[in-house]
């Protein structure tokens, strides 16, 4: 029952990211990408004060370094591990981000959404790399949701341009984040961590920010909405919902509820804009959420996720 309530958490967080969507494309029409990560992820972490000052209370004890030899850093003390596992998330999380800002520039939606969702097979791929073993219905349904992407998103022949290169390693760094955040999460506080990782995104961004875009400060306040909007609830909620769950959801299983953000920006893009559904669009929605329920209910997975990832 635990898991279902933190894989819901997970859905939200999709949720949001999708309907982030069209607030992220606004924002783009005033100002650069890594000026609109640099106030989106700032702003993010802004909110996450309050959050943090009020809700002091200790989580459940994590495994100490005499229980567990596997705790990242486990030389630091407890303040020290957290600072460093939230600079280290910070660094990926703003890497992945400005190359899909960057690349999306270059490419077109549809392609970049079909890219960036290499994530879900990247993560049980890396997964091979370590001790944390990939189970065969978490293939079937990576398989699954990736054929769903692929319906949802790509409209035009697939070739490789800048943006697309861009958008792939845009990809690979998301899914680095995600087993990252898996690692790192059980062994602190999560809303700390997602505040520390969002100031660290935000303020590399804003030392490139000057260097490589043209900034118009008269444009600024077109895209103050935008910003709000990615920077409160996109940050600020969604990604600390993704580090809370992650430390009770397998990162493979992550992966596969994160797919069902393409699935929100459809459905709400509709919603809004009024953007029609295509017949292969729906197969894509289907295909997606068949896989997420497969890998839900399977035997295998329920196994107690906890265990498997203080095995990692």
């Amino acid at each position: 029952m635990n898991n279902i309530k933190y894989s819901l958490l997970i859905v939200l967080a999709a949720f949001i990211w999708g309907s982030a969507f069209v607030a992220q494309s606004v924002g783009m029409d005033y100002i650069g990408p890594f000026m609109f990560n640099a106030f989106r992820f700032t702003i993010g972490g802004i909110v996450l004060i309050p959050v943090v000052l009020i809700f002091k209370k200790k989580n459940p004890e994590k495994p100490t370094v005499s229980a567990s030899g596997n705790i990242p850093f486990a030389s630091l003390s407890d303040t020290k591990r957290l600072i460093v596992c939230g600079i280290i998330c910070g660094i990926i999380l703003c890497t992945a981000s400005s190359f899909q800002q960057v690349g999306i520039q270059y490419t077109t939606p549809g392609k970049s959404g079909f890219i960036t969702s290499l994530y879900v097979i990247m993560v049980p791929l890396f997964g091979l790399f370590s001790k944390e073993k990939p189970g065969f219905i978490m293939w079937i349904g990576a398989l699954i949701s990736m054929v769903g992407m692929y319906l949802l998103c790509v409209s035009e022949s697939l070739s490789l341009n800048k943006g697309d290169i861009l958008t792939f390693f845009c990809a690979v760094f998301f899914a680095i984040h995600i087993i990252v955040i898996g690692k790192f999460a059980p062994y602190t506080d999560g809303i700390k961590l997602s505040c520390i990782q969002f100031f660290t995104a935000g303020v590399i961004s804003s030392v490139i920010a000057p260097i490589v875009e043209n900034l118009n400060v008269e444009m600024l306040p077109n895209a103050i909405i935008p910003i709000l909007y990615a920077g409160v609830l996109s940050c600020g909620v969604a990604f600390t919902l993704q580090t809370v769950a992650q430390q009770k959801v397998n990162p493979v299983l992550c992966s596969l509820l994160f797919s069902l953000e393409s699935v929100f920006s459809v459905l709400t893009s509709w919603l809004i804009l009024h953007e029609r559904l295509t017949a292969k669009e729906i197969a894509g929605c289907i295909l997606v959420f068949a896989a997420v329920v497969l890998v839900q209910t399977a035997p295998l997975l329920y196994s107690r996720s906890d265990n498997t990832m203080q095995k990692a």
